[in-house]
């Protein structure tokens, strides 16, 4: 992973994760599922408004938005019996917001296994958290038209 396309905000996070101890990372996650902003009140109750990531076995939804300014907008739902989800998704609603289009598909599609997680928790949810990635990007790139 190249570490000048690893916007400043994504950089923190994964460090924050890499400077405690193996262990401690799946708490610092809980705190993140913890942490995970609503979703604004025109998508609440609406997932046909969102995507289904289909990567994760529980259900998670996000959408992308592009402001006037030309700044991204991560959402993202996740259920609260799925802790390891919803951490993951917080992390990226919280480190892809506020990004321009163009910082935010400069991200490693590699990013999620370079949180030092990949022997705490399960490929298959490893895998999830990538897919949210992917399909972020996804979203930007159309409604940027980049």
């Amino acid at each position: 992973m190249s570490e000048t396309t690893l916007p400043a905000t994504l950089a923190e996070i994964r460090d924050e994760f890499l400077e405690l101890d193996e262990p401690v990372r799946l708490q610092l996650l809980l705190e993140f599922a913890n942490e995970l902003p609503e979703v604004p009140a025109r998508y609440e109750g609406h997932p046909e408004l969102t995507e289904r990531v289909v990567e994760c076995q529980s259900p998670v939804y996000i959408v992308v938005d592009i402001d006037d300014d030309g700044l991204v907008h991560m959402h993202a739902t996740a259920p609260p019996e799925a802790p390891t989800t919803r951490g993951f998704a917080s992390i990226l609603v919280q480190g892809i917001s506020g990004l321009t289009a163009q910082e935010v598909l400069g991200i490693p599609d590699d990013f999620p296994r370079t949180i030092g997680l990949t022997r705490a928790v399960s490929p298959l949810r490893i895998g999830g958290m990538t897919g949210m990635l992917l399909r972020a990007k996804r979203q930007v790139r159309e409604k940027s038209g980049l």
